[in-house]
């Protein structure tokens, strides 16, 4: 891997600071609701309210990045979504915490094609899932030590305080990051050698700012059969991920019976440990590839395994040791990061022309985020009308087992822009 190693590290952290501050409000939405005398439909949509933005603005930043670049994009995200966090400490109601949950999507809705930008530019084409799982277990690693800060801060200074904690700790972060973040193109400290098996390697050269970002590109790419096959199963994971995060603190406090603390800890061991795991398969899943499978996508057998695996959570509803509980948790939560990883890296393997990397990349997860958005929703109503969330686990299972066929069947041809795709590209 060599000096880039610090690459990764990067795109790791960006991304358990930003699910940090997403999932404070789980850990805290018992005691909020409480204070505030909020229904589980209300919590439900504030869960999902940060979504909103986050997905309405996705595809805008994916352009942005393409035309101005991961650095500028991502800063100006974390600053507002730090922000945003901390003025949700100040909220008096529904109202008032729906407008911070907003302004944290605003900021929140940089960080993934900011980050397929980084990699693209970065990573050579045959370390790509490795990248992408490294950056996606910091979407597992962040609720992990997020539930045990906010939880800890909670039971001690109250859930204010918690939120003005994790909104200084992600400025902190950003002003690292803008001292120290150059591209390859650019970074003295990168060895010649390496700076260039990455511009020799990581695929076509990023765009002029002329022709990046281009509007018919994403016309371009919704007319290709693979970017749907992508886009549907970004979306039935997206929404198994997304009723997790939001709804796991609360279905272990009220069906358990824990305390915040414990949730915390309990919350945190699967995240945790799905973390690394992800690291794992996205590295085998690399060194299973040739050049030749990278390039006809040979990623989705891999994805389609994970997201059968995923699918494990349908047996939550008849477990109810809760060590077990835990186990089949960090089974699901394992199999989601790293179908997350690998199919955001098929991406880039589908993709010949890397100049728009951050645009395709905001569709893929724009459309997991248009059906993820609904999970907390849904779940809200569920919960309400029956009383119970085995069905809300039901349908995300049955949703997963669904999205196999459309990684199977409909991503087995190269993502094509307008040019022609050369016949040896396509998958036999």
């Amino acid at each position: 891997m060599g000096v880039r190693v610090w690459i990764l590290v990067l795109l790791f952290s960006l991304q358990v600071v930003n699910y940090i501050d997403r999932v404070a409000l789980s850990v805290a939405a018992k005691d909020i609701s409480g204070e505030f005398g909020l229904s589980p439909i209300q919590v439900g949509y504030l869960f999902s309210s940060f979504l909103w933005t986050y997905t309405l603005l996705l595809l805008p930043c994916g352009i942005l990045a393409d035309r101005h670049g991961a650095k500028v994009v991502s800063s100006a995200g974390v600053a507002i979504w730090s922000v945003a966090t901390m003025l949700t400490a100040a909220t008096w109601n529904f109202a008032s915490i729906l407008l911070c949950r907003l302004g944290l999507g605003i900021g929140e809705a940089t960080t993934v094609p900011a980050a397929g930008k980084i990699v693209r530019e970065w990573i050579p084409a045959g370390e790509r899932a490795t990248a992408l799982a490294t950056f996606s277990a910091g979407t597992f690693a962040g609720p992990a030590v997020g539930a045990l800060i906010v939880g800890t801060i909670e039971q001690a200074y109250g859930w204010r305080t918690a939120f003005v904690a994790i909104g200084v700790a992600s400025l902190a972060w950003l002003a690292i990051y803008v001292l120290l973040y150059q591209r390859p193109e650019d970074a003295r400290w990168l060895p010649k050698a390496e700076r260039r098996r990455i511009l020799e390697q990581r695929g076509a050269a990023p765009a002029t700012k002329d022709d990046a970002g281009r509007p018919g590109v994403v016309m371009a790419l919704l007319a290709s059969p693979a970017t749907w096959g992508m886009a549907i199963t970004h979306a039935v994971v997206v929404y198994a991920n997304y009723l997790l995060l939001f709804w796991l603190p609360s279905y272990l406090q009220t069906t358990k019976g824990l305390s915040v603390g414990t949730t915390g800890l309990f919350t945190a061991f699967p995240y945790a440990v799905a973390a690394p795991l992800s690291i794992v398969v996205g590295l085998v899943s690399d060194r299973m590839l040739s050049r030749e499978g990278v390039s006809s996508g040979g990623r989705r057998t891999a994805i389609a395994v994970m997201v059968v695996v995923a699918a494990a959570v349908l047996l939550v509803p008849f477990i109810n040791n809760i060590w077990l509980l835990v186990g089949v948790f960090t089974v699901t939560l394992t199999a989601i990061a790293s179908a997350l990883a690998m199919n955001t890296a098929l991406v880039s393997d589908l993709l010949p022309d890397g100049a728009h990397i951050g645009t395709a990349t905001s569709v893929i997860v724009l459309s997991g985020n248009l059906f993820g958005l609904l999970a907390p929703i849904i779940t809200g109503y569920v919960v309400h009308l029956s009383g119970s969330y085995d069905w809300a686990f039901g349908i995300a299972g049955l949703l997963l087992l669904a999205g196999v066929a459309a990684t199977l069947t409909m991503t087995r041809q190269p993502i094509s822009l307008g040019q022609t795709t050369p016949r040896s590209a396509l998958v036999r």
